[in-house]
């Protein structure tokens, strides 16, 4: 955002001569890949460069302003150009020691878009402001490209420029019209400094004197395909709209239900869907796929109408797995993120967890994906936005909810009537609406379609498995924000493919446009008004509090605090923490601040969430005294002071995050002892300690206590190391293993499997050392060896890794009921029991599993 000519640089200049071209690479034609980056070719004289610049509508903004400078110089097609305005910027940069590079021959150079190496900003942020109109914009390139010469002795035309030029500009740059929305896109980058800060704070608080709404439709549609390869066409469900929507975002659940897809990511499911997707959107609309995003069988597609894609920009898309450990990804959900216009937008498909009891899980889920669920802001030292911080959110997928309190016959006896009303008092995603367990400010339309869930495939006929599932409206969707309008709400029974049947929402959604006078105007009144008081006020804020105190923290648990801010001075003021003198971030890695940096109007207020949450990377340290819960928060206020606060409390040790060694020495739950006691423990090995059990314990008792119960309860218990457990019974399990009471584990068989595998994470060195991990790699084809390297561990980390692999090949003798087999134990046990010291890669990976593979076929101890 250019206020004044200082906030320009420029590090290099392309002159743009009668000869020049600006052509796109990418055909008109094809289906273009709107989320990828802008392939540009830049053709003057006799060279050709190809510029990628990131998608959206700055860099159509710049393309047009290119075109514009273009036609000015073809105004006079007789006069050569002189360029003699180039000689004050070799001028002024002369003692910079600027990078200058001659353009390459041609077809052989090609240039990447990147931030700016010195201000951070990047082409789509370098916009022209109402105010400076005239200034040159900083282009942005990685390395500077300067000092093209007029005068070069060639003078050939690129291939095929008469035909373009009697085509005109407007057919070679396409879309690229400045529009309103342009300048209303940098409201949400807040990148350059406290004058912008200031004037956007300003802009947002105003944004309804110069925004309208206007109306745009939304195809929301999902579907879990249960495994299958598209085997019909997908245009009842899709092209089920009288008019083409504007954009479409379909969701699918399940696509490949394989161990390689589960363990590995890859799958050709994806091409085969997304083309069965693109060949039957609506046929009366030409449409861009924006951007795919999946996680294991949950994918989502955006598409938009060729003509909107000029408008969305600052497209993100992430994925979270919420599956065993809250890692894998059977089960989570994959997010798009975008601004189109002056909206921001997030659209989440989700994979929520089975089987009708299972409905806490199911809200926990739920909320996991809010809170984990995070996408980088452009500034990266903001903290990152989550999906309920964006003005509209779209919601879809299988989320899993069923009907409770009814059996199966009474059930298909009120669908006979189409009862629907009855049916969905029973309906536990509305109970839990209503109980504000789950979805808090979302809507749904009324449902008056037969539920989704379950057919028999390729028929429309209810489940007649020996399961035989109740019907359930498993597949939703809803939204949370303002200006939103459905359409139709409704499921498609043509299709036979899945066990499921799609749903499609139609939503018409307005969407905030920018009115560019009303803009302009504003815009410059909140400069003027700056302008008065920059130098008069310093900004002042009263805080709530300077002192926080987190009592027993405990592993995995979150604590969190709020400091309220309130801005009591004369100006908007910007507060962030700063980092301390020979640290490497603002606070220790067990806290975090929320936000870390932000922006108060005057007389506003804001709060920040002061967070701690120990997990396995901070556990052991502060279970051994290394580390305690005491940090010192320097909150600065630009231009102004700084604020000190102080954060404090005690940890309460825990086996989760304590070396095998230790708790094979520990006589009483480790709760019992005192920090000094463990801290001495684990530092001086002293035989001769009273700290010291007569002999120590072969294994861990809190290890053998999760396995006992496992092997007692859980050798049948379906899904068995695939299925989560409960956060809270996680948290009883831990309470109980570290203070030994009471003597057996509460909770599921699932939550007491996850707490094993947990236990397993957090270890401080695994089970099988650092030091002998490229060892397990080099033979891990060869039993006998293999077998050699596990009878060099310490005898505890022996007796722990014999000790598992007994128990996974006793759970192996039960694989027809708890669905475990030899590659499913080993992908997920080799990643605890052999972590890698440093980054592992995919072969890595294959050989862990290789290795630990051998113990579950053969007993090897």
């Amino acid at each position: 955002m250019a206020i004044t000519g200082e906030d320009v640089t420029l590090d290099g200049i392309i002159p743009i001569s009668s000869d020049f071209a600006v052509v796109e690479v990418t055909s008109a034609d094809e289906l273009a890949v709107v989320g990828a980056d802008t392939r540009v070719r830049l053709n003057l004289h006799d060279w050709e460069l190809e510029v990628r610049l990131p998608f959206g509508s700055h860099t159509r903004l710049f393309l047009s302003e290119v075109n514009r400078a273009w036609s000015d110089v073809c105004k006079s097609p007789g006069e050569e150009p002189k360029f003699e305005w180039l000689q004050k910027y070799r001028k002024a940069n002369k003692d910079q020691s600027v990078v200058k590079q001659t353009l390459a021959p041609l077809g052989s150079t090609s240039a990447k878009i990147s931030q700016h190496k010195k201000t951070g900003k990047s082409l789509k942020a370098d916009l022209r402001s109402p105010v400076a109109e005239d200034q040159s914009v900083n282009s942005g390139l990685e390395q500077p490209i300067v000092d093209i010469s007029p005068d070069r002795q060639s003078k050939a035309k690129p291939e095929g420029w008469e035909e373009l030029k009697r085509e005109g500009r407007d057919d070679l740059v396409r879309n690229s019209s400045h529009m309103a929305s342009n300048k209303a896109t940098m409201l949400a980058m807040p990148q350059f400094g406290l004058r912008d800060n200031l004037i956007r704070c300003e802009l947002l608080k105003n944004e309804d004197i110069y925004t309208y709404l206007e109306n745009f439709s939304f195809f929301l549609g999902s579907y879990n395909v249960n495994g299958q390869t598209p085997k019909e066409s997908l245009r009842l469900w899709l092209s089920s709209t009288s008019t083409p929507p504007d954009m479409y975002f379909v969701g699918f659940q399940e696509l490949d239900l394989s161990k390689e897809a589960f363990f590995f990511t890859d799958t050709p499911k994806e091409t085969e869907w997304l083309r069965a997707v693109s060949e039957s959107l609506h046929p009366d609309a030409k449409y861009a796929l924006v951007k795919l995003v999946r996680l294991v069988g949950i994918m989502l597609l955006f598409y938009v109408k060729k003509e909107h894609a000029e408008h969305i920009s600052e497209l993100e898309a992430e994925n979270v797995g919420t599956g065993i450990m809250g890692r894998m990804g059977n089960k989570g959900a994959v997010a798009i993120r975008f601004r189109f216009h002056n909206s921001d937008i997030c659209v989440v498909n989700s994979h929520l967890a089975a089987h009708t009891e299972e409905y806490e899980r199911r809200n926990q889920d739920y909320k996991d994906i809010c809170s984990r669920l995070l996408f980088r802001q452009n500034d990266p030292t903001l903290a990152p936005l989550s999906i309920l911080r964006h003005n509209l959110v779209l919601w879809l997928g299988d989320l899993n909810y069923r009907l409770s309190d009814l059996d199966v016959d009474r059930v298909k006896e009120l669908l006979v009537k189409k009862d629907f009303e009855t049916l969905q008092s029973y309906d536990q995603l509305k109970r839990q609406i209503d109980e504000e367990a789950v979805f808090v400010g979302f809507e749904e339309g009324d449902i008056d379609f037969l539920p989704t869930y379950k057919y028999d495939t390729g028929s429309d006929q209810w489940d007649t498995s020996e399961k035989c599932r109740v019907p359930a409206w498993c597949d939703r969707i809803l939204w949370r924000g303002k200006n939103v309008r459905q359409l139709h709400y409704q499921s498609h029974m043509g299709l036979r493919t899945s066990d499921h049947k799609p749903v499609s929402s139609l939503l018409e959604i307005g969407i905030k446009m920018v009115n560019e006078d009303s803009y302009k105007k504003m815009f410059e009144e909140i400069v003027r008004s700056l302008d008065k008081m920059e130098n008069e006020c310093i900004p002042s804020v009263t805080l709530s509090r300077r002192e926080f105190n987190f009592k027993d923290v405990k592993f995995m648990q979150h604590q969190a605090e709020t400091l309220t801010l309130y801005n009591d001075g004369q100006v908007p003021c910007q507060f962030e923490f700063i980092q301390k003198l020979d640290e490497p971030t603002y606070c220790k890695p067990w806290l975090t601040a929320n936000p870390p940096k932000g922006f108060i109007a005057q007389g506003a207020s804001a709060d920040i969430d002061l967070e701690v949450f120990v997990n396995r990377s901070t556990a052991a340290d502060l279970n051994t005294g290394h580390q305690q819960i005491e940090d010192i928060l320097v909150l600065h206020l630009e231009r102004g002071k700084d604020f000190f606060l102080s954060v404090s409390g005690n940890y309460l040790p825990s086996c989760f995050g304590s070396s095998i060694q230790t708790m094979c020495q520990l006589r009483d739950p480790i709760q019992d002892m005192s920090l000094e006691s463990i801290q001495a423990l684990t530092s001086s090995g002293d035989e001769n300690s009273t700290l010291i059990i007569d002999k120590p314990l072969d294994i861990p008792k809190e290890l053998w206590q999760m396995v006992d119960h496992l092997y007692r309860n859980a050798t049948k218990q379906a899904e068995l190391f695939q299925q989560p457990g409960l956060r809270s019974e996680f948290q009883e399990i831990r309470d109980c293993l570290d203070t030994g009471m009471p003597d057996s584990l509460p909770g599921s068989n699932h939550s007491v499997a996850e707490a094993l595998l947990l236990f397993l994470d957090a270890l401080p060195e695994p089970v099988v050392p650092f030091s002998l991990y490229q060892q397990c790699l080099e033979c891990c084809s060869n039993p006998s060896q293999c077998k050699k390297v596990v009878s060099c561990l310490p005898q505890c980390h022996k007796n722990v890794f014999n000790y598992l692999a007994a128990f996974l090949r006793e759970l192996l003798k039960h694989s027809a009921y708890n669905s475990l087999d030899v590659n499913i134990l080993a992908t997920i046990f080799a990643a605890l029991l052999l972590r890698s010291p440093g980054k592992q890669d995919l072969a890595e990976k294959r050989k862990t599993q290789e290795f630990f593979q051998h113990f579950l076929i053969l007993d090897l101890s």
